[in-house]
């Protein structure tokens, strides 16, 4: 299904554009997650990615993360738990 909306999308966009064969969609791909403790330790990483990247000093002030959305409605043992978990041995490409 996703290679279909990808296709049709990206072609869609390109008509749009006036512009032949670009490539739309990057870096997509599926991973199947079957230990809750891999699906925190990644929820982590993305909240804390731009950190990383120096875009901001804390994950909750990138306007394009749900950190903020997640620190505020979550309970502060869960926020703890989550931002508690190590992402230095996630293997995950990052471009950026």
């Amino acid at each position: 299904m996703l290679t279909h909306l990808h296709a049709d999308t990206a072609r869609e966009l390109n008509r749009l554009d006036g512009d032949v064969g670009r490539q739309v969609w990057f870096n997509f791909w599926d991973t199947r997650l079957t230990f809750e403790r891999s699906y925190l330790a990644r929820l982590n990483y993305v909240h804390q990615n731009p950190v990383k990247h120096g875009l901001v000093p804390v994950a909750r002030l990138y306007p394009w993360c749900s950190a903020d959305w997640f620190e505020r409605t979550a309970s502060l043992a869960m926020v703890k738990t989550i931002y508690s978990f190590k992402t230095d041995k996630l293997k995950i490409p990052d471009d950026f």
